[in-house]
């Protein structure tokens, strides 16, 4: 009777589980729809972006890991390069180089601004986020701490419909160029984290919540 009685509250666990699954499934699929058709018209080349005359007040260039040695790797060294591409074809005021300086001993964001110097950005239009420890938390910053509402946002294209969609869903105008130039390491990695990453970025994003659950800035 007992060892029955345990029987039945394991498939009702197990059932319940299998109800979650299923339930966090459809919600997942659902956000992936959501963000891949919302944003697909906004995904453009450098060279469509010269074209339609588009000029936005920054490009925002979301950060990726550097060496130990301060060298882009080879993800971010692409998008750095089609950033500074656009600004210097006039496509924007300024860069604003977003990544994690949360370490003493790691820092992207100025990595990225070193990298943006040598490719031709002026040292004064980059503007340095060091703050920009997710997606998310680099568009919010672009918005409520450096004052953008119209930016062009450069990363691979697995990760460029999610960063659109948060702009979009904070009240921004923004556009998008994707900065694949070849094919990188880890790559089936990124893509199967950014399925949870959408999740989380969307339910954040329809929330507001600033990063970190900090107030917003005035600004």
């Amino acid at each position: 009777m007992a060892q029955r009685k345990r029987h039945g509250i394991i498939w009702r666990l197990v059932t319940v589980a299998l109800c979650l699954v299923a339930v966090f499934a459809v919600f997942s699929g659902s956000v992936t729809a959501y963000v891949l058709t919302s944003t697909r018209d906004d995904v453009h080349t450098i060279a469509q972006i010269e074209e339609s005359g588009e000029h936005a007040q920054a490009v925002l260039v979301l950060g990726a890991s550097v060496f130990a040695d301060g060298t882009p790797s080879d993800i971010l060294a692409d998008r750095l390069e089609v950033a500074a591409d656009l600004y210097l074809a006039g496509a924007a005021d300024a860069v604003i180089v977003s990544g994690d300086n949360g370490e003493a001993h790691y820092n992207e964001s100025d990595a990225m601004r070193e990298y943006c110097i040598t490719l031709g950005v002026p040292a004064d239009a980059i503007i340095v986020d060091g703050a920009g420890y997710d997606t998310y938390a680099s568009v919010y910053r672009a918005k409520h701490e450096y004052g953008m509402d119209d930016i062009l946002i450069v990363t691979q294209a697995y990760h460029l419909y999610r960063a659109l969609a948060i702009a979009h869903g904070l009240g921004m105008e923004a556009q998008g160029v994707a900065a694949d130039k070849g094919s990188y390491d880890n790559q089936v990695q990124y893509s199967l984290r950014e399925v949870i990453a959408r999740d989380k970025d969307f339910l954040q994003t329809l929330l507001r919540i600033p990063p970190g659950g900090l107030a917003p800035s005035s600004q």
